[in-house]
């Protein structure tokens, strides 16, 4: 009903950057907040970034003052841009909108595929 697909994803070296992408299709009238999170192996997933739909963003301790999430509502699309990348980032990284409003009036929440990010040191 609703997909969440994510993109740019890949291998970079320590200090680098990468930009991901998250779509999301299907029977939408509104997404509100939109994340993203991440695992790492052998971790548990935590919370990396959010944005409300009115661009209220909010941030882990361990990104602040490297990443950068945005969103275009008109292209119901969110971006992580991920600067000065640390070996500590290797994880997968998740697309989520916990508040998707249908076109049958009801809320979803709903998860992307993930997209694996490895930081070579």
């Amino acid at each position: 009903q609703v997909q969440l697909v994510e993109s740019g994803g890949g291998l970079v070296q320590a200090g680098g950057s990468l930009r991901l992408s998250c779509v999301a299709s299907g029977s939408i009238v509104r997404i509100n907040t939109m994340g993203w999170y991440r695992q790492a192996p052998g971790k548990q997933r935590e919370l990396v970034a959010v944005i409300t739909r009115g661009s209220n963003t909010n941030y882990a301790d361990s990104v602040k003052g490297r990443f950068t999430i945005s969103r275009d509502n008109a292209k119901n699309t969110v971006y992580l841009q991920m600067n000065s990348l640390k070996p500590d980032d290797t994880a997968v990284y998740y697309c989520n909108a916990p508040d998707v409003l249908t076109l049958t009036m009801t809320y979803l929440e709903v998860w992307g595929q993930g997209t694996l990010v490895t930081v070579s040191s």
